[in-house]
């Protein structure tokens, strides 16, 4: 019982980040991203600071993340959420729809939850 709960205050928090991702909710994000975070994208991989830069800028504008399936794995304080989205994003002033396993791992800080990776795989098949 208690994973199922942290399954789905996972689940929350994940679809949370989408959302502040598409708003420019940095502050937010700043909480959620460890420092130690790591952001893989197609073009290239980087960290807390760079990723929050990106996001406030507009450098990416992640517009909207359609979740067609997702799933949570908990290993004692560690969880792996993996998601199959269609992002809408706009990327260098274009805007790009591209399907996608994302894989977010979350650690457990003192009863907090903080992200500490996010890696985009593109799918060859929508």
């Amino acid at each position: 019982m208690q994973n199922n709960a942290a399954e789905q205050e996972i689940i929350r928090l994940s679809k949370e980040k989408w959302d502040w991702m598409a708003e420019r909710k940095v502050e937010q994000l700043n909480t959620l991203f460890h420092e130690k975070a790591f952001f893989v994208h197609m073009g290239g991989s980087w960290g807390k600071t760079q990723e929050l830069e990106i996001i406030k800028s507009g450098g990416i504008h992640y517009k909207k993340a359609n979740i067609h399936d997702v799933s949570v794995n908990i290993i004692g304080t560690t969880a792996i959420l993996l998601n199959r989205i269609t992002l809408l994003a706009v990327v260098g002033g274009n805007e790009v729809t591209n399907p996608f396993m994302v894989s977010e791992v979350y650690v457990d800080q003192s009863g907090d939850w903080q992200l500490t990776l996010l890696a985009f795989s593109k799918l060859l098949t929508p």
